[in-house]
């Protein structure tokens, strides 16, 4: 696993933040010391989407990245008619993805078109999140993506998923956070600071990092996260995990 020290060395000015070939080589390292509790999150949502998936319909993984939670999803799914379409708007994570997927013994891909590659039960595609439409799912991912859509865009975005599923379906969506109370907000930052710290980050790091994320990650509140998904026309939301200012929600459809 390659070291992220993308932000170890002061050069000036910081450049916004892409999911670029760089950034891609150390994701794993990366999100492993930025993001709590991340392979549990994982673990459990490979899960519930085992538990909440519906024969001969899809599964969509928005924001799939390099495919750590899709090829648990892979290894761990034996349905018959299991299908996956990973969405990733980076092209180097969509490349690293079906490198990944060749070495566990995916192969054969076909080109769709420029932007799309499918081996038998999954489909890689490199395109936007929101641009993309769904049909015929049970099971939605949205994993640390949301925050990165245009914040005018979500809603059309959560409503576009909830249109796309099934009855029974679930829409798995965990998201970096900020709380409403003032004073709240600023404990959970620090003790993210400290999260982050603990594993290795230097405050340079940690202060360049947040300059180059600035207007391109922006969170929201669970409140606001919880109302898009009401007006959206879930009827059963619920945040099963939640680490100061990251939170993993569910969001079920049922229209019986």
């Amino acid at each position: 696993m390659e070291k992220d020290n993308i932000f170890a060395f002061k050069t000036d000015p910081v450049e916004a933040f892409e999911f670029n070939e760089e950034v891609t080589s150390v994701f794993d390292d990366m999100i492993k010391r930025s993001v709590p509790l991340y392979a549990e999150c994982l673990k459990r949502e490979c899960q519930l989407a085992s538990q909440f998936y519906q024969k001969n319909t899809r599964i969509y993984d928005l924001g799939c990245s390099h495919g750590n939670l899709g090829i648990m999803i892979h290894d761990s799914f034996k349905q018959d008619g299991y299908s996956m379409i990973a969405v990733d708007s980076s092209p180097y994570m969509i490349e690293k993805y079906k490198n990944r997927l060749k070495q566990i013994g995916v192969s054969k891909f076909e080109k769709i078109d420029n932007s799309t590659h499918k081996a038998g039960n999954i489909t890689l595609v490199s395109a936007l999140a929101e641009d993309i439409e769904i049909s015929n799912a049970s099971v939605v991912i949205v994993n640390l993506t949301m925050q990165f859509i245009k914040p005018e865009k979500r809603d059309n975005f959560v409503q576009a998923i909830y249109n796309g599923l099934n009855s029974g379906g679930v829409l798995l969506l965990t998201e970096k956070i900020v709380h409403m109370d003032k004073s709240l907000s600023e404990l959970e930052l620090a003790f993210y600071k400290k999260f982050k710290l603990e594993n290795g980050y230097s405050e340079l790091e940690i202060s360049r990092k947040r300059d180059a994320l600035e207007n391109i990650l922006i969170p929201e509140t669970l409140e606001s996260h919880t109302k898009r998904l009401n007006d959206a026309g879930f009827q059963k939301i619920d945040v099963w995990l939640k680490w100061f200012n990251f939170a993993s929600m569910i969001a079920i459809k049922h229209n019986d």
